[in-house]
């Protein structure tokens, strides 16, 4: 998803990505809470909307610099993925747990203009219903990477036991669903973690991951006054694990090098009534980033990455 809102990509390949955001920085912790960021990381604890909304931002913590895998895998998306997942619900240690995946956009969404381009009510305005989303400069789409993602993310997450939804799977339904309905998905599903998978679509040379936390909105239909403060722990977590992973660094163009960004523009965030962070896992259009997403070992690890955030998460370690 390009940056231009995680719920919101425009059409890419051939046109600017999106114009420059509003996004509230997240603030650097001092040094000895970025230590103690690091050690939980590792696991030593147990559209169409481009400008954001300025709002106050929880503290976030930096996030640590780790060295980065060389690519490898190739673009196949059948390459390097995880093993046949065990049934929902079993007894792994996330038993009785729910996470919904949100993988971004739809191939079928340039067919049906018309449908997503329909505005719907996000609480602090009005946004199209879902975007295309953006594209490697040689064809490898957002929808086709963050559905990817999301199958190895649902294959880690069952085999420890949780019980995972995603609003979209395969080519059902055929475009969409509208951003409201992705967030609904997870209301109804009680979530206990929600995650929106993305990549960006920002110029050539802005590289890095970023993850998206919901700021504080209480308007129309919308109101995070209750997830914002376990979004922000998830978001850590997760970019924190998608770090060590990955090797891939935080974002250089936004969130001041901690990986973080907070928006209130989103209405895959403003609707959640349960803890929801996205992700963008790198920039399509920047060729070193293009060279990693396109790569299935390479989108293993990152489905590894976020995984063990959301594990960290959901166990409170």
């Amino acid at each position: 998803m390009s940056y231009v809102g995680p719920d919101l990509d425009p059409p890419q390949p051939r046109r600017p990505r999106r114009r420059p955001l509003t996004v509230a920085l997240a603030a650097l912790v001092p040094g000895a809470l970025l230590g103690w960021m690091v050690y939980e990381a590792v696991g030593g604890g147990g559209g169409a909307d481009h400008a954001a909304s300025p709002a106050p931002a929880p503290r976030s913590s930096a996030v640590s610099s780790a060295p980065a895998p060389s690519p490898s895998g190739g673009g196949d998306d059948a390459k390097a993925s995880a093993p046949p997942s065990a049934p929902p619900g079993g007894s792994g240690s996330l038993k009785g747990k729910v996470v919904v995946i949100d993988p971004g956009h739809n191939q079928g969404n340039f067919r049906h203009t018309a449908e997503i381009g329909r505005p719907v009510d996000i609480g602090t305005n009005h946004k199209e219903c879902d975007t295309t989303g953006t594209s490697t400069n040689d064809g490898y789409t957002e929808a086709r990477f963050t559905l990817d993602v999301a199958h190895r993310l649902r294959d880690l997450l069952e085999r420890q036991g949780a019980t995972v939804k995603l609003t979209r799977d395969g080519d059902a339904p055929a475009w969409g669903p509208c951003v409201d309905e992705r967030a609904r998905i997870g209301n109804t599903a009680r979530a206990d973690a929600a995650i929106s998978i993305h990549a960006d679509g920002s110029a050539a040379g802005n590289r890095g991951f970023h993850v998206i936390l919901p700021g504080s909105v209480h308007a129309g239909g919308a109101d995070t006054r209750a997830i914002v403060g376990p979004s922000h722990d998830l978001g850590v977590r997760v970019a924190g694990n998608f770090l060590r992973e990955t090797g891939e660094q935080p974002s250089n163009y936004l969130g001041g090098g901690t990986g973080l960004v907070t928006r209130t523009d989103l209405g895959g965030l403003n609707l959640s009534t349960v803890p929801k962070v996205f992700i963008e896992c790198g920039n399509m259009r920047d060729s070193k980033d293009a060279a990693l997403l396109t790569s299935g070992a390479w989108r293993q690890r990152a489905a590894q990455g976020i995984s063990e955030g959301i594990v960290s998460f959901l166990r409170g370690s």
